[in-house]
């Protein structure tokens, strides 16, 4: 990786606040911001839009292959745009919360999206902090800083609650923070540190004091 570049890489469970400080730190620090998550979302959303049965493995695969994925590396303006059309709120919507997965357990699935997700890293100019579930361990191994962002169960499923405005009711939002990092959690590891990753507890910090945290890793060990 050229001197001059910068590529952070964090990974973590729903709600660990991972979404809010990677754009934090990619504000600071004048780099892209990938939400990997997002684009697992659109293609869900096509898929669901199309008529696809969430089951149908074959059909699933085709729709990710097929799908045609746009989205924003701006930290302040951030869109996503499947098949030509703009997707930014929908995708965020409850019943793409509980589709998602069927997306996300498949392997070929997967590693569709990952060799999208490595291109566009690969393309940042200046460099990218890119999160997910498997930048750490998948998609940027050799990230020059490597970060897992934990929270305890309670305290991220409050801040999922706070992100949906208080829509949804205590069973969804268990289903869109604990049944998905079940069945995510079942083809990738999110909530152990790989060798060489950080561990960032981030229960008990607010989101500028995990932004400095991250800031200070990357002080530490990026340059």
């Amino acid at each position: 990786m050229p001197a001059d570049r910068l590529v952070i890489a964090i990974d973590g469970p729903s709600g660990s606040g991972k979404s809010s400080a990677a754009k934090g730190v990619a504000r600071s620090l004048g780099l892209a911001y990938l939400d990997t998550g997002a684009m697992y979302r659109a293609v869900t959303w096509a898929l669901l839009r199309a008529g696809v049965d969430p089951s149908d493995r074959d059909a699933v695969i085709a729709s990710t292959r097929d799908a045609d994925l746009e989205i924003s590396l701006d930290p302040d303006a951030p869109w996503v745009r499947v098949n030509g059309q703009d997707v930014t709120d929908a995708i965020r919507e409850p019943g793409i919360s509980a589709t998602v997965s069927a997306v996300a357990t498949l392997p070929e699935c997967r590693a569709n999206l990952v060799e999208r997700q490595r291109a566009i890293i690969e393309a940042a100019p200046a460099g990218i902090v890119a999160e997910g579930r498997d930048i750490t361990t998948v998609v940027a191994p050799d990230a020059d800083v490597r970060l897992l962002l934990t929270a305890d169960p309670e305290i991220r499923m409050a801040r999922r609650k706070a992100e949906l405005g208080g829509k949804v009711d205590a069973e969804a939002l268990a289903d869109q923070v604990l049944r998905r990092d079940a069945d995510d959690s079942t083809l990738v590891n999110f909530t152990t540190a790989a060798d060489g990753v950080t561990h960032l507890d981030g229960t008990y910090l607010t989101l500028e004091g995990t932004i400095q945290a991250i800031l200070d890793l990357v002080a530490r060990t990026a340059r």
